[in-house]
């Protein structure tokens, strides 16, 4: 009975990890401070529970940053015609989104503009815990 219990322990603390891993939109980013960056694709990581991606963005004077985008999961991007291919390293990308509150290089994806001209809705979840849906 103590090594079923034992295992029943593992399993449910399995199972609250990746929900407590998950934070909300309102947690980490700041709906008020949208910004538009455009720049060359470094590197795609297609996994849950949010599929990311990062640019590298050359300002005025020729100074290059890299951006950590977050999108939403890969399934819902799936459902938005998204596939992991939809994104490549070396790929020019415009994206439209909201910046995180701790000032780092990081914004919550909301539209991108991919290299072939479609612009496709990244999946994020609002400030509001919705998805956005394009409206």
């Amino acid at each position: 009975m103590k090594n079923v219990l034992c295992g029943l322990a593992i399993v449910l603390g399995a199972a609250v990890v990746p929900a407590v891993a998950h934070h909300s939109f309102a947690a980490e980013y700041d709906s008020a401070k949208p910004i538009t960056l455009t720049g060359t694709v470094t590197k795609v990581e297609w996994m849950n529970p949010h599929a990311r991606f990062y640019i590298d963005v050359k300002d005025q004077t020729g100074k290059v940053t890299n951006w950590e985008l977050e999108l939403g999961s890969p399934n819902g991007l799936m459902r938005r015609g998204w596939t992991r291919n939809s994104l490549k390293e070396g790929d020019t990308v415009t994206v439209a989104g909201s910046l995180a509150k701790d000032g780092s290089n990081l914004a919550n994806a909301r539209t991108v503009k991919l290299a072939d001209g479609r612009q496709v809705f990244a999946g994020s979840a609002s400030e509001t815990g919705d998805e956005k849906a394009g409206n």
